[in-house]
């Protein structure tokens, strides 16, 4: 990963960059007849290998109205809040699991719907299963739970895994902070703010393998005469242990830490209700329809921001899924981090406008996140939704610690996609030193069908080839790479664009994009960890498969350099366009 850094090699490449065009410019002189009549062939068309399908035509993008008149309908889908409370409340007295709890102090700290891995056709089917995580305090341990919504049998198993916190935990160890002679009273007063740390958790290591339920809780000052510090509580024992003997009150630290001071507002718990159906109309004719999930209950083991299924286009089936499984952050000189981050837990963001579904918001003016008005305060949690122009856009605002994200997506009635991911952050040390977000979507295409599709690269001057086999792929300024995926059938296609904006991977990143063929054990890298293996593991899944006619799945990283001090990038937001070329 680290040769491509290299100046030695960069002078190489450029070297052979410039022969590399010399040739495909004389070739093209000679060859681009050809390459149009290809182009421009009948779906019968079989390419070098053997597959019937052609390089996509990019003049048959469909035009906009010229002036938009777009509609939005939302419909609930998938268990409602009382069947998942119901659910909750049962399986805490079956019998199974109380095998385990019976006479423990334990919490119920993260409940996730699992989504259905059964590819469909039709339209979605909504997920009939679930995973609960209750701690076990008094024998530090994780008591895994899976059931099924219409079924009392339980799979419960025993883990040392540290789940990330919930609300109410945050707040028992508020409490017991509460209760500590020196940091009680300001923390009463208001004049120290506490959040979650970064890692939230004290996790196990190979060298402390029985670490006891600990929080990391961050203490901000709003006194100029307290100091800020992190703190760990004992959920086992209701203990303080502060990191230092230094006394609360101290001189004010000359270097302010970074970021807008944090709201304290409460978050979303993993596993609230919040999917629905979106149906966008112009006057009588249905221009998208999918099926959106809130990130609190989007799939993936830390998550995946607001969720998409089942995106159709004016009736035609564009995404099977599309979501952000991975999000991970590295800091120069490894100052702090680096951090794998999680992307359910739902902030407060500003969004006014009328409830149509739990969690999802009709808005009258433009939702403003942190990105937007500078604060970390809001009065909605969940996804909101507005209609912009000949756009409809879906936002919703997370928090990881002292990280604020920013879920967004965008639905142009010409087909458009544009999949956005924000960056920001509350007040902390740690923000201060330039740091390096990466964000990883997965783009599970399914133009037409899920089979029977095909990716192309555009590489050099226009000059477009199928790829055959999984593949990682770097950009890079040389070469302005976009991707293709094709129904060899229908030959109705979609393009992946790069923006410059969206930076290259650097050995930390790993890659850019990923060609892959699906595989419902491949929702993400399975790493479930805060502070160790936080890299993005998705080359594991590289291994030689055919991605001719199959069903295909392009993973698509973007990079943002966070300087708060530098300056930096004035837009704290990346992500790439989704476009139709030939529908």
């Amino acid at each position: 990963m680290g040769d491509f850094e290299r100046k030695g090699d960069f002078t190489m490449r450029r070297w052979l960059y410039l022969s590399a065009v010399l040739i495909v410019s004389i070739g093209s002189l000679l060859l681009a007849p050809v390459y149009s009549a290809a182009a421009l062939q009948s779906s019968q068309s079989t390419h070098q290998h053997g597959t019937k399908s052609a390089p996509p035509d990019e003049k048959s993008r469909p035009s906009p109205s010229v002036q938009s008149t777009l509609k939005v309908s939302v419909t609930p889908w998938g268990p409602d809040q009382a069947t998942i409370d119901a659910t909750k409340s049962r399986l805490l007295k079956d019998p199974s699991v109380t095998n385990y709890l019976s006479g423990t102090k334990h919490r119920l700290l993260s409940f996730e719907l699992l989504e259905s891995q059964e590819k469909l056709r039709g339209r979605p089917a909504p997920p009939r299963a679930y995973r609960a995580l209750i701690f076990d305090y008094t024998n530090n341990r994780c008591v895994n739970v899976k059931g099924r919504f219409d079924s009392t049998d339980l799979d419960v198993s025993i883990s040392q895994d540290q789940p990330i916190p919930s609300d109410e935990e945050f707040d028992a160890a508020i409490e017991i902070l509460l209760r500590d002679p020196q940091l009680g009273p300001p923390l009463r007063d208001k004049r120290l703010l506490a959040y979650l740390s970064m890692p939230p958790v004290v996790e196990f290591s190979q060298a402390d393998d029985r670490a006891e339920r600990t929080l990391r809780i961050q203490l901000m000052p709003v006194d100029a005469g307290l100091s800020q510090e992190i703190v760990r509580v004992n959920m086992m024992r209701e203990t303080v242990l502060r990191l230092s003997d230094r006394p609360t009150r101290t001189a004010p630290d000359p270097s302010a830490p970074c970021g807008v001071p944090s709201g304290g507002q409460p978050t979303t718990s993993r596993g609230t209700a919040g999917q629905f159906e979106v149906v966008i109309t112009q006057g009588n004719t249905e221009i998208w329809r999918f099926v959106a999930v809130r990130p609190a209950a989007s799939s993936g083991t830390r998550g995946s921001g607001i969720e998409l299924i089942g995106v159709d286009y004016r009736g035609k089936r564009v995404l099977g899924r599309a979501h952000a499984p991975i999000l991970n952050v590295q800091y120069q000189n490894n100052g702090c981090g680096p951090f794998r981050d999680w992307q359910w837990q739902e902030g407060m963001f500003v969004a006014n406008g009328t409830d149509v579904a739990p969690g999802i918001r009709n808005c009258t003016s433009p939702p403003e996140t942190i990105l937007d008005n500078g604060t970390d305060t809001g009065n909605f949690r969940g996804v909101a939704l507005f209609i912009s122009g000949p756009e409809v856009m879906l936002v919703s605002e997370m928090q990881a610690g002292w990280y604020r994200y920013i879920s967004e997506w965008r639905f142009h009635e010409d087909g458009t996609i544009r999949p956005r991911f924000g960056f920001g952050g509350v007040s902390n040390n740690c923000v201060c030193i330039v740091h390096f977000h990466h964000i990883y979507w997965r783009f599970d295409f399914d133009i037409n069908t899920p089979e029977n599709n095909i990716v192309y690269e555009n590489a050099l001057r226009g000059w477009r080839f199928a790829i055959n086999t999984e593949v990682k792929r770097i950009r890079d300024d040389s070469f302005e790479r976009k991707w293709f995926i094709q129904n060899i059938d229908t030959r109705n296609t979609y393009s992946v664009i790069a923006p410059r904006s969206d930076g290259f991977a650097d050995a930390y990143a790993r890659g850019d994009v990923w060609v892959l063929r699906n595989r419902s054990t491949e929702f993400d890298d399975g790493h479930n960890s805060t502070t160790t293996n936080t890299e993005a593991d998705l080359d594991q899944f590289v291994n030689g498969e055919s991605v001719q006619n199959q069903d295909v799945v392009l993973w698509y990283a973007a990079h943002f350099t966070h300087d708060e001090i530098g300056g930096g990038a004035a837009i704290h937001i990346v992500g790439p366009d989704l476009v139709p070329v030939a529908w």
